[in-house]
């Protein structure tokens, strides 16, 4: 599969000719032949890089914890401001855009509701609409597909940075489709241009072109994490570590209280569509239990096309909680700057979910509870694809 990405595609345009650019970007900000889109801005001969913005993890994307602040600064490189969206203001400001004639937004999506990136870019849509400001979005490839739905739905009242809108946990969409989402249909209003790609389609996961894999945040170093991501990341939400510390966050799951050939052995005779799971013991370096060992499970996806991450997720939370309930814990708050819900429930995007564990309910009778907004979901979401 050939792919020409919106970057590439708005770069060999004249769209940017004779304007100040502004772009919010990071790392995974690459085409396929690596070049970031920074460069290719400042090299670009009718435009001119005037300024960059950067998400959660900095521009650099070499913030680690999920809770710290990046500050701003200049490239010394480039010789612009670099401004951090994830510091005293999620937005940015009208003092950030002034002189900018367009606002370009080229992220990297991993297809999971709580990534922050794209309520960046929802910030960013609604301070160019009081700016007066066009915002240019280069849309790229959802790494894990855009055919499959699934998980709860963020219902009003738990809204958050890793949740300003009512979409499922998989989302399915691309970023490019999920600005036009935003924009229409939770009223940003922004003077907004989707450069769509040529060539991606829906059900294809990145590693079907030959595209170089960039971390979009530092947790998330290979495929596989992204694909197991919309299940796993609901782990940030307990006292079970979610392999944060180690090679494989997000793969590697476990807990000290843990006997982990007992425990990967129950989990696989439950036969879960698309994954094995294979005993580990691992200490991680930093976050929890640091320099503790843990015994859990490295999920193995045999089959993509089965595989239900936040299904899988879901049973994994209520075997960590089974393996002994009184050692297993929600994560007390603050999360997120919230200080008053669970982490989990802000994760979940309501307190049903852990209510639901709570009361014993089966994993896969809670993914059946999830159909009905899921349907609608897929109605409301077929009004803004691309492909």
């Amino acid at each position: 599969m050939r792919i020409t990405l919106g970057s590439e595609r708005l770069l060999a345009s004249p769209a940017l000719d004779a304007k100040r650019v502004g772009i919010v970007c990071n790392p995974a900000s690459v085409d396929r032949q690596l070049t970031h889109i920074a460069d290719a801005l400042a090299a670009h001969p009718r435009a001119r890089l005037a300024a960059m913005f950067g998400p959660q993890h900095g521009f650099r994307s070499d913030v680690q914890e999920n809770m710290i602040e990046t500050g701003h600064g200049r490239d010394p490189l480039r010789q612009v401001p670099v401004y951090s969206l994830y510091s005293e203001t999620r937005e940015p400001t009208s003092e950030m855009l002034d002189g900018l004639d367009v606002l370009v937004i080229d992220l990297q999506d991993v297809g999971t509701r709580i990534y922050t990136y794209i309520y960046t870019m929802a910030y960013c849509l609604t301070a160019a609409r009081r700016q007066g400001l066009k915002v240019i979005v280069c849309d790229r490839p959802n790494p894990i597909g855009g055919v499959r739905v699934e998980g709860p739905m963020l219902v009003s009242g738990f809204e958050s940075f890793v949740g300003l809108y009512p979409i499922p946990m998989r989302h399915g969409m691309t970023i490019g489709e999920l600005a036009r989402l935003f924009n229409e249909q939770f009223g940003l209003g922004a003077d907004l241009e989707v450069v769509a790609m040529e060539g991606w389609r829906r059900e294809a996961y990145l590693d079907a072109w030959p595209a170089p894999w960039v971390m979009p945040s530092p947790n998330l170093p290979t495929l596989d994490s992204a694909i197991v991501y919309p299940g796993t990341v609901l782990f940030e939400g307990t006292n079970v570590s979610e392999g944060r510390g180690t090679t494989r966050p997000f793969e590697l799951i476990g807990a000290p209280w843990v006997a982990a050939e007992r425990f990967a052995g129950a989990l696989n005779a439950r036969r879960v569509p698309g994954a094995f799971f294979r005993p580990v013991v691992f200490e991680p370096t930093f976050h929890k239990h640091a320099k503790v060992r843990c015994g859990g499970c490295q999920i193995h996806v045999t089959d993509r096309t089965a595989f239900a991450p936040v299904l899988t997720g879901v049973l994994l939370v209520e075997a960590f909680r089974a393996a002994d309930p009184e050692q297993f814990a929600w994560r007390r708050p603050p999360y997120e700057y919230e200080h008053e819900r669970l982490p989990f429930d802000i994760l979940a995007g309501s307190s049903r979910l852990r209510e639901q564990i709570e009361a014993g309910v089966a994993a896969e009778t809670i993914a059946r509870s999830w159909e009905p907004d899921v349907a609608a979901f897929e109605k409301l979401r077929e009004r803004f694809l691309l492909y």
